[in-house]
């Protein structure tokens, strides 16, 4: 398993510095994560430990507009990393979507969180949850009005982001013969809420039992068969279900954005398609934007683009 960890590595790394590379950014795992010198703000808090344990991976960070306000909504914006990542909030798209947000008028919190080689699912939405009920716990603190509290995510990122949003208010369930906990227990906060306002889909696998509906790169094993402790998704068809953001979809999920693009060699755009196709379904207030030759995370972050999320965003807060 180690040798075949290292060579999906390799091959991302790859990706990241050789097939995309750009002079004024950083590419993760995920794709494009772009710096943070674009990035405008009042104050930064750095490293806070949501979980009150000494783990890095447990760190958030949280900036403040410039414009100053008594209380800011907040989105959280989740880096993307094929889940490999337990490190990467300080590139998590702090130049595009993170610094559109806080031009809006957002408090952006970009968390860390468990990789896929320390804990297997659900271990990572559950340490997203317990972001969620962090800030609530200290939104006096921070100067957050969690009454919003968005979500926002690329690749993997997207993953968690919508998986959040589709599973809020939804502590355990049963998918299939699988009995999932989808809330954790992480941190000391667990009597507040993790509930989320709204999401943005930024490239994410949503159905990770059909990965295979589009041309993509092809990894064996694949990061979601890591994810899920290495077992196939032939030996295990409903562990990929609980995986699966469309598995969740309801009507009373919060709205949801999604971006994806028509060349995305990593994540296939079949999986924005049709993840658009199972929000309408489900009766998901959401809107679908394919961004035409638009790969993983290049040629996605266009003014028009993140135009959209915050008009979305804006909506869904002043209804």
């Amino acid at each position: 398993m180690k040798t075949k960890l290292s060579f999906i590595i390799c091959q991302l790394s790859f990706m990241s510095t050789v097939g995309w590379a750009q002079p004024q950014g950083g590419f993760g795992f995920g794709g494009q994560q772009i710096s943070a010198s674009q990035m405008h703000y009042s104050q930064k808090f750095s490293d806070l430990n949501y979980a009150g344990d000494d783990k890095a991976y447990h760190t958030l960070d949280i900036y403040l507009p410039e414009k100053k306000a008594e209380r800011y909504p907040v989105v959280v914006h989740i880096y993307g990393s094929a889940w490999f990542s337990n490190s990467s909030k300080g590139m998590a798209d702090l130049g595009t979507i993170c610094a559109a947000l806080l031009k809006a008028g957002y408090a952006v919190v970009t968390p860390n969180h468990r990789s896929s080689q320390d804990a297997h699912y659900p271990a990572q939405i559950h340490d997203i949850k317990a972001v969620i009920r962090y800030l609530r716990a200290n939104a006096d603190k921070y100067q957050l009005d969690t009454t919003f509290v968005a979500t926002s995510g690329f690749s993997s990122g997207g993953h968690l982001s919508s998986l959040a949003a589709a599973t809020s208010g939804t502590s355990q369930t049963t998918v299939g013969t699988e009995q999932i906990d989808l809330e954790g227990s992480v941190g000391p906060y667990t009597g507040y809420s993790s509930r989320v306002s709204v999401a943005a889909d930024w490239s994410g696998p949503v159905d990770l039992l059909h990965m295979d509906c589009g041309k993509a790169m092809t990894m064996n094993p694949s990061p979601e068969q890591v994810l899920l402790g290495g077992v196939s998704k032939e030996e295990a068809p409903d562990k990929y279900r609980s995986l699966s953001v469309a598995t969740y979809l309801d009507k009373n999920d919060p709205p949801i954005i999604v971006f994806h693009g028509t060349e995305d060699n990593v994540v296939p755009f079949c999986q924005g398609e049709q993840f658009a196709v199972a929000l309408q379904d489900a009766g998901v207030k959401s809107e679908f934007y394919p961004v035409d030759g638009g790969g993983h995370g290049f040629n996605m972050y266009t003014e028009e683009n993140l135009a959209h999320m915050v008009k979305f965003f804006d909506a869904a807060r002043n209804k």
